[in-house]
């Protein structure tokens, strides 16, 4: 039998989360993206506005989350030669912490940099050898008392 964990008791406190990962790509494609050529448009803003929405719809996803305020959210990119890095902080006051929702954040960011770029990451067989998502993590967590 699952069940929700009680936090009624605890107090509000401030706290934070910070999640990265990465999405290796071809070298081409980091360069299209750097010019700006994506046919759908812009894959790093998309994917910014991605992480905002799937951190605001983390209790929906995983059913065990409790449903908290979320006070920021912010996302950043580091475009390397064969790979795109993306952490995702997430601030919030409340009983509980936001590791879930900056984890969920950064998985949808990244998966929304791979739907964006997909076709020119095929290759003949309609195959993607070499596109892969890793590293998903909890970076950092604080709690303030």
């Amino acid at each position: 039998m699952f069940k929700q964990i009680d936090i009624s008791d605890k107090k509000e406190v401030k706290r934070e989360a910070v999640a990265g990962g990465r999405i290796y790509l071809k070298k081409e494609t980091i360069e299209e993206i750097k010019n700006k050529t994506i046919k759908k448009g812009d894959p790093l803003e998309a994917a910014q506005l991605a992480a905002i929405n799937a951190v605001k719809e983390t209790p929906n996803l995983i059913f065990l989350c409790h449903q908290i305020p979320i006070g920021s959210v912010n996302t950043e990119f580091k475009v390397n030669e064969d790979n795109i890095e993306a952490t995702v902080t997430v601030k919030t006051t409340a009983k509980t912490g936001v590791e879930m929702e900056a984890l969920v954040g950064v998985s949808i960011c990244l998966n929304t940099i791979w739907d964006m770029v997909k076709y020119l990451e095929k290759d003949e067989n309609g195959q993607y050898p070499g596109t892969r998502i890793t590293d998903i993590r909890v970076i950092k967590k604080i709690k303030e008392e």
